[in-house]
């Protein structure tokens, strides 16, 4: 099975390079890095370290980078794609786990990380939970993480979704859509890595992007078909 590694960033070259190279190592797997407009060397830097880059001319939102990422993969004949941030807190030997489960190739992988044994912050902690609370009122799941964006997909299915969020709110908008077509969701314990404040990066605004999340949720359950 052809599989791709996914990696939307932004302003990401002082993390890009040690994500990339580690990934880079399998020969079966093919890396993908979105450069979502940086001003940065970030598309550079990537590419120097092994992967495939494509940029966007401007910053237009990790969902617009997820999407391009999935196309590009599907260009390559990866008929899997996992997905991890950027900035070094998704570790690669487990994104390549996340790759092998066990899972059937057409369902969708869930990354679920352990937020307190992480030591995320509590506005991070809060966050997720909230959206966690959404998701599940409208999907109809218990779900144990549905911001992380450590997560494996099948390709073909999960770009003919139709997803139409270009920020944060992708990944919840494929989680209600996959529930709705009545996809398998596996859930994954997976490992993460939060630097301390003053290292860490982070584009994620935890009351904006929240609030754009829920809006999204709401959106696709008043439109989106639902598969009976």
């Amino acid at each position: 099975m052809r599989a791709a590694a996914v990696i939307p960033a932004y302003q990401a070259e002082r993390t890009i390079a040690a994500v990339v190279s580690e990934l880079a190592q399998s020969d079966s797997l093919r890396v993908v890095v979105v450069d979502d407009g940086s001003l940065d060397r970030t598309a550079e830097i990537a590419e120097a370290a092994g992967a495939l880059v494509v940029q966007h001319a401007k910053n237009r939102g990790k969902g617009a980078a997820l999407r391009t990422g999935l196309l590009r993969a599907r260009e390559l004949g990866a008929a899997v794609a996992v997905t991890l941030d950027a900035d070094g807190q998704h570790p690669p030997t487990e994104a390549l786990r996340l790759l092998a489960d066990s899972a059937p190739p057409d369902a969708l992988v869930l990354g679920i990380r352990d937020l307190v044994q992480a030591g995320a912050p509590r506005a991070n902690r809060f966050s997720n939970a909230f959206s966690n609370f959404f998701l599940e009122l409208f999907s109809g799941l218990t779900l144990g993480d549905t911001q992380c964006g450590l997560r494996r997909y099948p390709v073909e299915k999960t770009l003919a979704l139709g997803v139409r969020e270009n920020g944060y709110g992708f990944e919840a908008e494929v989680i209600l859509r996959a529930a709705r077509a009545r996809w398998a969701i596996a859930q994954v314990p997976v490992r993460v890595i939060y630097p301390p404040d003053g290292e860490r990066t982070t584009h994620f605004h935890n009351v904006r992007d929240p609030a754009r999340i829920v809006f999204r949720v709401l959106h696709t359950f008043a439109t989106a078909p639902r598969h009976r």
